[in-house]
């Protein structure tokens, strides 16, 4: 009998498709619960379900999402399921109140405790009373670093949940390394972009002001003035980000020194082209799928000192660290590595080596497993052991039927 899993995440839920097919490979039965497009699911031969929320919105639709959660979920028949992601790691537990085991990962605190807005700053308290709320009807809640793991501890976040550390949900190294070496030579992509001999600064995710585009945007006249040949390429979706895009203008105001390239399916074989990463967001993020695609390429980085990013990039070592909002230091620290090549190499290996041996899809996916098994025999062991083996054998009956 193989313990049915559903995983319920967001709009980029399909990102976590490589986690899925290793949880399957190790005896889950699979299913993806998301707002998106269930398209590459469907490629992987993974079973997918919709649901639709707002995730711009701060109210409104929660009550309907929980509803839908609820019945979609008891459709399904789970043994266990796992969330991503800030609205649905809410709506999740108080979707299921305890019938099923519920795992749920802080993948980031996002916008509410990034941002100083005044709506930020309100909203805070009712986030913190919704996650203690949801807090009571998880199993266990999963941290991707230890500062929002110590957040959760100081303000008495967690309930009666379990808490413990895993660094993300994984990268898979070798798919990574396969789709650079299908992908046209550097100096071929390079030409297809006019960028022939420039020193390329790349920057991949949302292309938000949360992100830190218009501090990167302020470095770019500073860059310039020390290194003509520069270019800024920036990959990532932009139209689709609603109140918290940057202004088509903002992003055009520099010309040709700034390329921008919108959301690609391509990742690893631009990060080819690029000779420094540069992530200055200021999230409070998880751990940063961007930075580890970024260092299996071998690409030092420069990133801010946000959570997340510090569980990355070692200050010195495999890139820097420079606050956020601050265009001045984050253009000396772009500066100094396009200036010294040697060091940009060493530390571009450094990541590599460190991102394979920390990050890699194995051991995290490992980590996961021991976590769904541990809480399935704690469940049979607090006397719903019958119960377990009930819902799976009368599933399978279902299905035979």
């Amino acid at each position: 009998m193989r313990p049915h899993l559903v995983c319920v995440g967001g709009e980029d839920h399909a990102l976590r498709i490589p986690f899925l097919m290793e949880l399957r490979d190790r005896g889950f039965e699979v299913t993806a619960v998301s707002s998106g497009d269930e398209a590459p699911f469907k490629r992987h031969d993974i079973a997918h379900r919709s649901y639709r929320f707002d995730r711009f919105a701060t109210g409104s639709g929660k009550a309907g999402a929980v509803r839908t959660l609820r019945a979609l979920i008891a459709e399904l028949r789970p043994d266990i399921v796992q969330s991503f992601d800030t609205k649905p790691n809410i709506l999740t537990p108080l979707a299921m109140r305890r019938q099923v085991p519920v795992i749920r990962t802080i993948n980031g605190l996002g916008w509410t405790f990034s941002s100083l807005a005044p709506r930020a700053l309100a909203l805070r308290p009712i986030f913190c009373a919704l996650q203690w709320l949801a807090s009571f009807w998880t199993a266990a809640t999963v941290f991707q670093n230890r500062d929002d793991q110590a957040f959760f501890h100081r303000y008495r976040l967690l309930g009666s949940s379990d808490a413990c550390l895993i660094g993300g949900s994984g990268v898979d190294v070798g798919s990574f390394a396969a789709a650079r070496r299908l992908a046209p030579p550097a100096t071929k992509m390079r030409e297809e972009f006019g960028l022939q001999s420039a020193e390329i600064v790349m920057f991949v995710g949302r292309l938000t002001r949360q992100k830190g585009i218009p501090t990167l945007l302020k470095a770019v006249p500073k860059v310039l003035a020390k290194r003509t040949d520069a270019r800024f390429v920036l990959i990532g979706p932009w139209q689709s980000e609603g109140p918290f895009a940057v202004d088509e203008a903002e992003l055009q105001r520099h010309g040709s020194h700034v390329v921008v390239l919108g959301k690609r399916q391509d990742v690893p074989a631009l990060l080819g082209m690029a000779d420094v990463f540069a992530f200055p967001t200021e999230y409070r993020e998880g751990i940063p799928r961007v930075l580890l695609e970024a260092g299996l390429a071998e690409l030092p980085i420069v990133a801010t000192s946000m959570p997340g990013c510090n569980d990355v990039v070692k200050e010195g070592w495999n890139g820097y660290l420079v606050a956020p909002r601050d265009p001045n230091a984050l253009a000396d620290r772009i500066i100094e590595l396009l200036a010294d090549r040697p060091l940009a190499r060493i530390m571009g290996s450094r990541s590599a080596e460190f991102v394979r041996e920390r990050f890699g899809l194995p051991g995290i996916v490992d980590q996961y497993c021991d976590l769904y098994r541990r809480t399935l025999r704690d469940q049979a062991g607090g006397g719903h052991a019958h119960a377990l083996v009930s819902r799976i054998a009368n599933r399978r009956l279902d299905e035979a039927r």
